[in-house]
């Protein structure tokens, strides 16, 4: 639901908010913040200063060999987060003037952590919003059970298919039974004590095999009470997945949003029929600059997702990253050239406080750098040798070089 604060421009031109929403939206006297001005509106981004959700990968091993995973083509040592690094993140994060969301998840399955449970309790117990997301497997009764007592905020469960055989075809060695019958008894539980906690969200990897059966899964998700669902294209790591990407075309769609010599569609809510739909679709090719009811739908171009939301991540073994896809190094392909894409950290927790990375003052230089984002668009031009690594780009960035990230572009997602 759209919420509305009233704020002033005083005598001297200045604007000035409620304190409440300078408090939650980290802006202290003398910070610097970015304002985007489109036709209809004013958005005013958070300063780079405001920490406002932490990524945590408590583990990179799982239970499930899914073929979408990009482990399935890394040499990266495994290994569960100890106690030590744990508590040095709790630490750090009540050193943070508002409390961020803590999510649980990153290359691995939270729930084959041994200490999870304890974890998230920990992390609830500062007051902070807690999330995690799994494969569902593993929410056995005693797991349930734990998570409603504790009141987590936010379960996120990956679904990829609809019935058993498409779902195991994504999610190798899986049980969609097992799954749902652990919803719903998630479900079942929350309605016995009356708690609506946790939320459940459903996340779905998009492909050409499984596309079909999104609609069955929404309907799956109404019935185990899901209250969102996040849908994201597939990360072509091989070359299997590249014959299965949905984006083969989108992916050029970069200056529709921001040239002028496109023309405007700006589309009304209305019923969905198939006719309409088709409408709709024609004009996503990047030949308009679609919106609807005002709200541009390339918004999303040139524009880091976790520095949108003021997030860091951390791995496993205490090295924290400004985002998940840099946690760890992988490829994924961009068309027919395949990228590689190098881990990058910006601070140990072995050596330093959370709160000592996240103002070092070069991890502050890069969120400078991604909220202008000047960085090459390798992910539409793709004709140089550069735009095989984020190592460097052609307008002088060095490493990492975003210019290739498909997250960037909107075309991956993560809750």
């Amino acid at each position: 639901m759209r919420k509305l604060i009233k704020a002033v421009v005083n005598k001297t031109g200045e604007l000035v908010l409620p304190p409440e929403t300078l408090a939650r939206s980290g802006l202290r006297p003398g910070e610097t913040f970015w304002v985007e001005v489109n036709e209809n509106q004013i958005h005013l981004h958070p300063p780079i200063t405001h920490l406002n959700r932490v990524y945590i990968e408590p583990t990179n091993m799982c239970n499930l060999t899914c073929r979408t995973c990009m482990r399935n083509d890394w040499d990266e040592p495994m290994g569960r987060m100890d106690e030590e690094t744990f508590q040095r993140i709790l630490t750090g994060i009540q050193s943070f003037p508002v409390l961020p969301t803590i999510f649980f998840g990153g290359y691995g399955e939270p729930l084959h952590h041994p200490r999870i449970l304890s974890m998230l309790r920990q992390a609830k117990a500062l007051g902070a919003r807690v999330e995690m997301i799994s494969n569902g497997i593993l929410l056995r009764e005693k797991v349930v059970a734990e998570l409603i007592d504790m009141g987590l905020d936010m379960l996120w469960v990956s679904i990829d298919g609809a019935s058993p055989e498409s779902y195991a075809d994504v999610r190798l060695g899986a049980n969609l039974p097992t799954v749902i019958e652990n919803l719903n008894r998630l479900h079942f539980r929350k309605y016995q004590a009356f708690k609506n906690h946790p939320a459940v969200g459903v996340a779905f990897v998009a492909m050409k095999r499984n596309i079909k059966d999104l609609p069955k899964v929404f309907e799956i998700g109404r019935w185990i009470g899901a209250q969102q669902f996040s849908i994201s294209n597939v990360l072509a790591h091989d070359a299997s997945l590249r014959e299965e990407v949905l984006y083969e075309k989108a992916i050029y769609d970069y200056t529709s949003a921001h040239d002028a010599i496109f023309p405007k569609v700006n589309w009304p809510r209305m019923d969905t029929t198939e006719e309409t739909l088709n409408a709709f679709g024609k004009t996503l090719n990047g030949q308009y600059r679609t919106t609807i009811a005002g709200v541009d739908t390339f918004r999303a171009f040139d524009t880091c997702p976790f520095l949108e939301k003021n997030s860091t991540s951390i791995r496993w073994d205490g090295l924290v990253s400004p985002c998940l896809p840099l946690l760890h190094s992988h490829q994924s392909y961009l068309d027919d050239h395949l990228r590689k894409s190098t881990a990058y950290t910006v601070g140990s927790l072995k050596s330093n406080t959370l709160e000592e990375i996240w103002y070092d003052p070069g991890y502050m230089a890069l969120r400078e750098r991604l909220r202008e984002f000047d960085f090459s668009p390798c992910t539409t031009c793709n004709s140089c040798d550069m735009a095989e690594a984020n190592d460097e780009d052609c307008f002088g960035n060095e490493f990492p070089a975003c210019g290739g990230c498909l997250w960037a572009q909107g075309l991956i997602q993560c809750p």
